[in-house]
């Protein structure tokens, strides 16, 4: 039977990854193993000047019976890395984050604690993806859930992971529209985005300068059709195809000529 590992950057209590769960509790024996509470942000962040700890929550209504579930203090990498060594009996034949509350398209996927997860399973060589949900500001997921079609679409998509895997060091990062409907995949790359006003003034009783980070997101390449954010305006679930090898390939001859130059 396969093993699914179930992560997210939410926290357990968060309706996405409990949707997520629903969603692929029939693929195999499922191991959830989130957050405690809300991670947004961490990124790749580990916990290195703390001890982390996890507990097994039993039975929990809003989840399959029969899901292993726990809950851990630390960074969704620590989840991974926790589940890996300490909780899993054996290597995961799939790794999924999500369902994210919120967008991870573009420059995002560095912030991303949801991805985060994803790249650590990636480089453990397990078949990993995240999935999010682009919400606009002040919406919530509960109000606007990933629909039924777009779930399993979802269950499909991790059916054939399972049976054929992915690349070596690549990972999925998928995204979906606020949609009734499933209108299709569409698989593309990373817009160029920027964020700016990233900072908004926060009330501090002791008088100093305090902030909320915030912001406002720009696609940089808003007529380009090939890119993740082209794919959501136009009502498909994006897929980018993610590697952990952050190398600049194209540069290597000309930093090569530049080095040998001087």
């Amino acid at each position: 039977m396969p093993l699914i590992l179930i992560t997210n950057d939410d926290g357990y209590q968060a309706a996405g990854i409990q949707a997520l769960t629903r969603a692929v509790a029939s693929l195999g024996e499922v191991y959830v193993v989130a957050p405690d509470g809300p991670r947004s942000g961490a990124a790749c962040a580990i916990t290195a000047t703390v001890p982390v700890t996890y507990r097994e929550i039993h039975a929990h209504p809003d989840y399959p019976a029969g899901v292993h579930l726990f809950a851990c203090s630390g960074t969704p990498v620590d989840c991974v890395k926790l589940a890996w060594d300490n909780i899993l009996p054996r290597t995961p034949d799939l790794l999924l984050s999500g369902i994210n509350h919120g967008d991870n398209a573009s420059i995002s996927v560095h912030y991303s604690g949801t991805m985060g997860a994803v790249f650590e399973g990636c480089m453990k060589d397990i078949p990993s993806i995240g999935l999010s949900l682009y919400l606009q500001r002040g919406q919530r997921y509960e109000d606007h859930p990933v629909c039924t079609a777009a779930l399993d679409a979802i269950t499909k998509l991790c059916q054939r992971v399972i049976a054929e895997g992915l690349p070596q060091d690549v990972c999925l990062n998928i995204n979906f529209p606020v949609a009734n409907s499933f209108r299709g995949w569409q698989v593309c790359r990373q817009a160029r985005g920027r964020w700016t006003a990233e900072w908004a003034t926060a009330t501090n009783p002791h008088g100093l300068n305090a902030y909320w980070l915030t912001g406002k997101f720009t696609d940089l390449e808003p007529e380009a059709t090939d890119t993740d954010f082209s794919a959501l305006r136009a009502g498909y679930a994006s897929i980018v195809p993610t590697t952990i090898d952050m190398t600049a390939h194209r540069f290597f001859e000309e930093l090569s000529s530049l080095v040998i130059s001087h």
